[in-house]
């Protein structure tokens, strides 16, 4: 279990803010990091992972203290076993796959766990490729194995998939749901794709101006007790029906089913379609997986 308690001064979209987070992890969950911009996001990730420090406050991870103010306890990265995949990749260019996977292990004893990882992603074809000759799926993959090659029991995901085509995004939305079960990981994702939030994960934290706004699973963010024309997201239309004067629409939400109504404004748009839609725009039962 994570128990973090941190709070941390920063500059936000809207000028000075007080990052202040409170909350407990446990053990296997899929947390997704919700917000605009500047809302201190990423931030709770550099600190979780010791890249960054907060003024105050501890964080305790399965009883061990990796940061206390009032303790002078501040673990470097290496020591917290944390896996961290950025949305530019991060990898070493002149390394190749295999090199890129290898680097940071203390010993020739370990090469095993290259190997094996290799293996379960199927990356052995790109075992001796260079990072230029990657496309960006293959780098982000490479990017995802070197974050589990050290043992890694917390996964943490900034944004990782927001530079991909939309078909990339779903296979690896497939690969990072079958990581997180695979090696029985924690696992916290910052996204602002809400269709890729309701996809992976069974707990969300809204962050607005650094402060948790709302904590829960899909329903008591989305649903429709918690409206609000902020929350929107793309989908892709495959059935209009018209019932009276009401259209009803199912859209595709990556491989999840929903319904919603439209008005007249249903004529413009044909099956296949890209559309965006709010999540006032559903009823109570749309966001039950």
């Amino acid at each position: 279990m994570i128990k973090l308690d941190i709070k941390k001064p920063l500059n936000g979209a809207n000028g000075e803010m007080l990052l202040e987070v409170n909350t407990e992890i446990q053990k296997g969950e899929f947390i997704s990091i919700f917000g605009k911009s500047g809302a201190g996001k990423t931030t709770i990730l550099r600190i979780l992972s010791g890249l960054d420090s907060p003024k105050e406050g501890e964080i305790i991870v399965n009883g061990e203290v990796w940061f206390s103010k009032n303790k002078r306890i501040n673990l470097p990265p290496q020591k917290r076993k944390i896996g961290f995949v950025f949305q530019d990749y991060a990898l070493f260019p002149h390394l190749n796959v295999y090199k890129n996977l290898c680097f940071g292990l203390k010993d020739k004893s370990e090469l095993h766990k290259v190997d094996e990882i290799l293996e379960i992603m199927e990356l052995n074809f790109l075992k001796f490729r260079n990072p230029s000759e990657l496309s960006g799926g293959q780098k982000q993959r490479v990017a995802l194995a070197r974050a589990l090659v050290y043992e890694s029991r917390i996964l943490l995901l900034d944004e990782p998939l927001s530079a991909l085509d939309n078909d990339m995004r779903f296979v690896l939305q497939e690969e990072i749901i079958k990581l997180h079960r695979h090696f029985g990981l924690t696992t916290i994702l910052v996204s602002h794709d809400i269709s890729e939030i309701f996809k992976l994960s069974n707990r969300i934290l809204h962050i607005e101006n650094g402060k948790i706004t709302n904590d829960g699973d899909i329903n008591s963010i989305f649903g429709r007790e918690n409206l609000s024309s902020k929350f929107s997201f793309s989908a892709k239309i495959i059935d209009i029906q018209q019932s009276g004067i009401i259209f009803i629409v199912r859209i595709l939400i990556n491989n999840t089913i929903a319904t919603i109504t439209m008005d007249n404004e249903a004529k413009n748009y044909k099956i296949g379609d890209e559309i965006l839609v709010a999540s006032k725009a559903f009823n109570p039962i749309v966001f039950k997986k």
